[in-house]
C-alpha cells in the first residue's frame, strides 16, 4: 500500500501547533483555538453590545455599547402582579395626620370577608401581632406583660370603632410606639390581618360566603 506523501506545509503546520502548545506557565491552557466554543464571553447586564464593528465601524459600535439597553419604567407605571394587581398599587396617602384621617374615611379593603381570609389573617396575626396586642387583641402580649410597652389599647374597647383604613395606614407607616410593618408584610397580608382584627373588635362581621349562599 502506498503511503500518502507528506508535504512540507503540512509538516510546518504540525510543528507550529506543537510549539504553540508548549508554554512555561503550568496554569496556562496554551494557545486556544475558537475559545468562545467552550468558554462563553461574560456579558454585562443592561449593556447593548450593538452591531459588529466590521460592518458599522468601531466608533458606532462603541456608542452602542455605552448606551444602556434597559430604560427606566415610565413614571406612574406599576409592576404587573397578575390576579393580585389590586395589591401592587402605590399607597396614595402620605405619612401625615391628614393622610391618616383620609385613609380612615376613604380606604377600604379590596378583600372579601370570607372565612378563608379570616383564618389566613388569624395565622398572620399570631405570627406578627400577638407579641404586643395579645392573642385576643386585649393589649396584653408578652412585651406588654414584661413592662416594655404599656397602655396598648384593646381592640374590643378603645379600638372597637377603628376603621380598617386607619389600621392599614398604621401598618404602612407605623403610629406612636408601633413601627411600620411595610417591610415585613405584603399589601395582601396586611389586609388579611385586618380581616381578622375586625373579628377581635367584636363587630358583626358577616362573611360574603354566607351572603352568597342565601
Amino acid at each position: 500500500m502506498k503511503m500518502p506523501k507528506i508535504t512540507l506545509p503540512v509538516v510546518a503546520f504540525a510543528i507550529s501547533i506543537i510549539f504553540a502548545s508548549c508554554v512555561n506557565d503550568p496554569n496556562s491552557p496554551g494557545l486556544e483555538y475558537m475559545p468562545d466554543m467552550y468558554r462563553s464571553p461574560a456579558i454585562e447586564a443592561y449593556v447593548d453590545y450593538g452591531e459588529d464593528p466590521y460592518y458599522v465601524t468601531e466608533e458606532f459600535a462603541a456608542s452602542q455599547r455605552n448606551t444602556p439597553s434597559a430604560n427606566r419604567p415610565v413614571e406612574g407605571t406599576i409592576p404587573f402582579v397578575g390576579d393580585d394587581k389590586a395589591f401592587g398599587l402605590p399607597y396614595a396617602y402620605p405619612n401625615t395626620p391628614e393622610g391618616y384621617e383620609a385613609a380612615g374615611a376613604e380606604l377600604t379593603s379590596p378583600l372579601e370577608t370570607t372565612q378563608q381570609n379570616i383564618e389566613a389573617g388569624a395565622l398572620l396575626y399570631g405570627q406578627m401581632c400577638t407579641q404586643c396586642h395579645g392573642a385576643e387583641g386585649k393589649g396584653d402580649g408578652a412585651i406588654a406583660k414584661n413592662g416594655h410597652i404599656v397602655g396598648i389599647p384593646d381592640y374590643s374597647t378603645k379600638l372597637k370603632d377603628l376603621p380598617e383604613g386607619k389600621m392599614y395606614h398604621t401598618l404602612q407607616y407605623g403610629k406612636g410606639l408601633m413601627g411600620s410593618h411595610a417591610s415585613q408584610l405584603s399589601q395582601k397580608e396586611r389586609w388579611l390581618i385586618i380581616e381578622y382584627i375586625k373579628t377581635l373588635q367584636g363587630n358583626d362581621v358577616e362573611s360574603t360566603e354566607t351572603e352568597n349562599n342565601n
